[in-house]
């Protein structure tokens, strides 16, 4: 195993620490309150509800664990109403299987709570324990473990919490990466960087997967903690710019292909053009390090309606230096709008050049 993937694999073990800890926790504050509190002798379903309810992600907590204890319920009674009518087999199990699963996908269930109703529907099956005690035994503990699962839900650690906002930095400030080097590659000439700038736009993607991902989990998880709304709201606001963003990205990946085209057919691209797009590369700069920050950000709008105001009064030239301008200002309204104008009002910051409609 080379250094690299050892890295890559102790990166992700540290990135899922706290699930894996929580986890743990939650496991065995589970156990002791089922064993010692509610005195049952081998409350097995108490952990494995807390582990499922948490699982290795902060979002649909909530959802996990409702899916779990509801699991357990209806399991646990097909399972013991198809014993007590027809005993223990092969047959029987799939019997049960079958059954219960079926009456999960027409309660419209989720994956979760399919499979543990199978699961109980087996247990039940296999060891017959369906006296009323057993039953609500396993119920009151997968409840149990589930309780616990949220009250440990709610303690989520800052940093992650703001990982929808250090995302979105981290987009834009890569944005501003991919305009300085595809104008860099173009005033240059250099072929070989103006194709390492578009292989590096056509690799944002997974960026912004992970951007959305993020901001769905923090709403779930601050639903959870709502002693922490600050960040719920964040939370939000990160959604909500998760499509101008992925606009604006889109943008500039057209913007660095035709640099690109045009360094490799040695057309020439107006300086004060690839001199717009440095500017725009450093008003996104800008927007990110206030987004990051938890700044205003009007300082940010200001840069960027510069950018879109400076755009009118580039000349025309040639067919690569038009898409890349009308690249330019596309990106702009974008970027205005994920910094919080509407639509309009982040068109009206780009202006259309004489003669021309930008809509």
């Amino acid at each position: 195993m080379s250094r690299l993937e050892l890295r890559a694999r102790a990166d992700r073990l540290r990135a899922h620490a706290p699930h894996v800890v929580l986890c743990a926790t939650g496991a065995g504050i589970a156990y002791l309150v089922a064993r010692h509190v509610l005195g049952h002798e081998q409350p097995i379903f108490a952990p494995i509800a807390a582990v499922l309810g948490l699982g290795i992600s902060y979002g649909q907590r909530l959802r996990r664990v409702g899916e779990v204890v509801v699991g357990v319920a209806i399991g646990v009674l097909v399972g013991d109403l198809l014993v007590r009518a027809f005993g223990t087999g092969a047959w029987q199990i799939a019997l049960v299987v079958g059954l219960g699963m079926s009456v999960a996908i027409l309660l419209r269930a989720g994956t979760l709570m399919i499979n543990q109703i199978a699961i109980q529907g087996v247990f039940v099956t296999l060891y017959a324990q369906t006296s009323t005690g057993a039953i609500i035994g396993r119920w009151s503990d997968a409840a149990t473990g589930g309780a616990v699962a949220l009250v440990l839900a709610t303690l989520v650690p800052r940093q992650q919490l703001r990982r929808p906002v250090v995302l979105a930095r981290e987009v834009l400030e890569t944005v501003a990466d991919l305009l300085l080097e595809a104008s860099s590659a173009a005033k240059d000439g250099d072929v070989e960087r103006g194709h390492d700038a578009l292989a590096h736009a056509r690799g944002t993607q997974s960026r912004l997967d992970l951007l959305r991902a993020a901001a769905s989990e923090g709403v779930d998880v601050a639903r959870l903690a709502p002693f922490r709304g600050h960040h719920a709201a964040q939370a939000r606001a990160v959604s909500a710019l998760a499509v101008p963003l992925d606009r604006a990205v889109r943008n500039v990946r057209v913007l660095s292909r035709r640099l690109s085209v045009a360094t490799d057919r040695s057309e020439v691209v107006p300086e004060e053009l690839l001199g717009l797009v440095d500017e725009l590369a450093s008003a996104t700069l800008h927007l990110a390090e206030d987004l990051g920050s938890g700044r205003r950000l009007d300082d940010a709008v200001d840069a960027l309606a510069a950018v879109g105001l400076a755009s009118t009064l580039v000349p025309r030239s040639s067919l690569s230096a038009d898409v890349v301008l009308a690249q330019v200002r596309s990106a702009t309204v974008d970027l205005l709008m994920v910094a919080g104008l509407d639509d309009a009002a982040a068109h009206d910051r780009v202006p259309p050049r004489p003669g021309e409609h930008f809509g």
